[in-house]
């Protein structure tokens, strides 16, 4: 009996160390996490490079350069000199220490970074020395090599994840990088490729000495996905140089495909800057210049009044709704009058019709139409919900969906909005008379004047803006950006409207700006800018604004241009928006002097003012 239980006590151990041995064989390492874990292991990542960046016609816009981190592994620290070895990567002892012990908080049994991004020369220099540091070793990475000084606002950047982007994604690693901005983060999956790994088995000696498992559980890595974008790198080059000295937003797209040719910001930096080991001082540098705002994307976030553009809806509105014809005259009186109070206008006076009431920018004419289309309806509620859907399928008031991670929704107010302020139905058209020119409480942003735009130069539809035009080579098929989006007004009723718009360039307010063997249809903005200064509300220098499409016929541009004090419409927007369509549709300029003028007057004397760091707002009430 004694036999039989020692029999069988001994096979009992002998299964169970068999079925133990049999797991960590088969079972123990089938996971990443359960491989880390084994200090007889060792990981090693292959990182990929980041997919390429083209322009619409296939220049590169983004590449990448070689960089090299000095990575550590805590627990394979081995006692050193460490003055000699930071001496050796150029740090102090105390940044040494803080790496070492954020390595430790984040994994002693995970490579971290201790020194990012060293220089080709750094890295021949510390290759051969690294042996002696036991723990420590470099791996080679990718940082993003410009072929361009322009477009960071589109392009944007990356960094070195943090560690809520490691809690948030478990792909990411300590030390890797990631897209922050513009397309580094909306494609950030596609073009960051998937990293490789090798899994290495080490003796007890702490020595490689070969694949684990034959190398079964690694990987190869897969490179990045080349994206080519809609941007035209000549056009968009050549936008930013015009706005030097000037701050404000220009945006330009293809009307027939809604595909974005340029869109800038003023001011902006070099994409460059943002690289390398300088990366984190620049763009704190950048980030805290709060009076010019160089990484604030203006072509997408500012959301000022959109000034007399906006008088061509309130025009194609009426038609549809039927309140005027083409036909229909208002008398200006240099003005019009609300109550006993009169507005100002700057047409010259006289009868208008719509084409005169376009061409010559007439307040008076744009708030007759305003106030008859109201008159219309038998509340001002009703009115209000007839006008704000009109608009909003111009794409106003609300996100457009382009393919990039920001923007701001603009504003076209509701009968909700003033019936909070006014009280329901206790308010009229001359309570919003404002809003007839462009001005009161509507707001948009540059991307949504130059869709609107586009929408005026197809007769009545447009496609959703976007950035991306290829990946990979493939045409996108994204139904977003490829599916028409119509307006709410007729196809017949934009006709009279393009032709008074045709006439601002012809014999209007923008007749100095015409370009040779080009047909322009365009819309000049002055927009008043009201700011509080020591608490009391004070008019600085007028905004400029330019909307145009060219030809007019057979539109290849769209484009919307904001100028920050920019004074009258045609004064810079007009000019820099002039400029902009003959490059495109040209290839050179004709009108060199105009050039040089615009290329080297600035605007640094308006905004050195005192008022220069106060954010303008949305004008309510202003003429």
């Amino acid at each position: 009996m004694k036999k039989l239980i020692l029999s069988s006590l001994i096979i009992l151990i002998g299964i169970t160390f068999i079925g133990r041995l049999s797991y960590l064989q088969l079972f123990r390492f089938s996971s990443a996490d359960q491989i880390y874990d084994d200090p007889a292991i060792k990981v090693v990542y292959d990182y990929p490079e980041r997919g390429h960046i083209y322009d619409r016609n296939g220049k590169l816009l983004v590449a990448n350069q070689p960089a090299y981190d000095v990575m550590v592994i805590p627990r394979e620290v081995e006692p050193l000199d460490t003055l000699e070895f930071c001496d050796l990567l150029g740090i102090d002892k105390e940044r040494f220490d803080s790496q070492l012990k954020k390595a430790r908080v984040y994994s002693p049994r995970l490579p971290s970074v201790m020194v990012p991004q060293l220089s080709k020369r750094d890295y021949a220099r510390l290759q051969e020395k690294m042996r002696k540091y036991k723990g420590f070793y470099i791996e080679k990475r990718s940082l993003r090599d410009y072929n361009t000084p322009a477009a960071a606002n589109v392009l944007g950047y990356i960094s070195e994840v943090n560690e809520w982007d490691l809690k948030q994604n478990p792909y990411y690693e300590q030390g890797e990088l990631t897209g922050r901005t513009g397309i580094e983060k909306q494609y950030e999956e596609i073009l960051r490729g998937r990293k490789g790994v090798k899994v290495i088995q080490k003796d007890r000696f702490n020595r490689d000495i070969g694949p684990y498992k034959n190398g079964t559980l690694d990987t190869l890595p897969k490179p990045g996905t080349e994206l080519h974008l809609t941007l035209d790198k000549v056009l968009q080059e050549y936008g930013e140089l015009l706005m030097n000295g000037k701050r404000g937003g220009i945006v330009a797209i293809e009307p027939e495909s809604g595909e974005i040719l340029a869109m800038i910001s003023g001011p902006t930096y070099d994409p460059a800057l943002l690289v390398g080991r300088e990366r984190s001082r620049n763009y704190t540098r950048l980030h805290n210049d709060t009076l010019s705002k160089p990484t604030w994307d203006r072509s997408i976030l500012a959301q000022p009044s959109p000034g007399s553009p906006f008088k061509t809806l309130n025009a194609l509105v009426a038609l549809q709704e039927g309140i005027i014809t083409p036909q229909t005259t208002f008398m200006c009186y240099n003005g019009f009058y609300v109550g006993n109070k009169k507005r100002g206008c700057h047409c010259g006076g006289g009868m208008r019709t719509m084409n005169s009431g376009i061409y010559r920018s007439c307040n008076a004419y744009f708030a007759g139409t305003f106030r008859k289309f109201y008159d219309n309806y038998v509340t001002t509620d009703e009115g209000q919900d007839i006008w704000e859907k009109h608009m909003r399928s111009f794409g106003l008031g609300n996100y457009l969906g382009y393919d990039l991670p920001t923007g701001a929704p603009g504003r076209v107010p509701g009968k909700e909005y003033y019936d909070r302020v006014y009280g329901d139905n206790r308010w009229s058209s001359s309570y919003i008379i404002s809003n007839s020119i462009g001005q009161g409480e509507v707001a948009a942003t540059p991307i949504q004047l130059a869709n609107m735009t586009a929408a005026i130069a197809n007769r009545g539809w447009y496609y959703t803006p976007h950035v991306l035009k290829k990946m990979g080579g493939e045409e996108i098929a994204d139904p977003r950006y490829t599916e028409r989006k119509y307006t709410t007004i007729d196809p017949v009723h934009f006709e009279p409207v393009i032709r008074g718009m045709a006439d601002v360039y012809n014999k209007g307010t923008a007749k100095w700006i015409k370009i040779p063997g080009i047909d322009i249809a365009g819309k000049t903005g002055t927009v008043e800018n009201f700011t509080k200064i020591d608490g009391v509300r004070t008019q600085l220098t007028d905004h400029s604004v330019f909307v145009a499409f060219a030809p007019v016929d057979k539109p290849k541009i769209a484009l919307a241009v904001y100028i920050e004090n920019g004074y009258y419409g045609a004064r810079y927007a007009g000019h820099i928006a002039s400029l902009m369509i003959e490059k495109y549709l040209k290839g050179e300029i004709t009108r060199t002097d105009l050039e040089r003028r615009m290329l080297e007057k600035t605007l640094e004397h308006e905004y050195a003012k005192p008022y220069s760091g106060e954010e303008f707002e949305i004008n309510e009430y202003v003429w």
